[in-house]
């Protein structure tokens, strides 16, 4: 069975309590849930980690070359700024598709740039928790 990993960055532990107009009502652990059901159902074993922390979430990705077959990263603020974050997932050969709940071309202006969005496979923004079912269905295509 092939593996995916669900890499989620800084504040994500914290949807469903902050900025609920933007990022909505449910729990990131209730999302969470179903983002692992949704794999199943498309044949994948899947783990989530989320990470406050850039070095943590690089180890992740180091490690992730190793133990996974694709991944789907939602970096939060760290998309806009982290060439680190950006040259970890360029050293692995693995799909990561970019997925953000926001529709990040319609936020503050700093959004609007992803510094790691040139070295993955994709990026999926604005659908809310549907935005990690949608990338789930494209790596499933990816690493068929």
């Amino acid at each position: 069975m092939k593996k995916i990993l669900i890499l989620l960055g800084p504040n994500l532990n914290m949807v469903g309590i902050r900025e609920k107009g933007v990022y909505g009502t449910e729990t990131a652990e209730t999302i969470e849930k179903e983002i692992l059901a949704c794999a199943a159902a498309n044949g994948f074993e899947a783990e989530v980690y989320q990470s406050n922390h850039e070095g943590d979430l690089i180890d992740k990705i180091h490690a992730s070359r190793l133990a996974f077959d694709g991944a789907v990263i939602n970096a939060g603020a760290l998309t806009h700024y982290s060439y680190a974050l950006r040259d970890a997932i360029a050293s692995v050969s693995l799909p990561y598709v970019e997925v953000h709940m926001s529709n990040i071309h319609a936020r503050e202006e700093f959004r609007h740039t992803s510094v790691i969005a040139p070295v993955c496979v994709g990026q999926i923004a604005g659908f809310g928790k549907q935005s990690y079912f949608l990338a789930v269905a494209a790596l499933k295509e990816l690493i068929k």
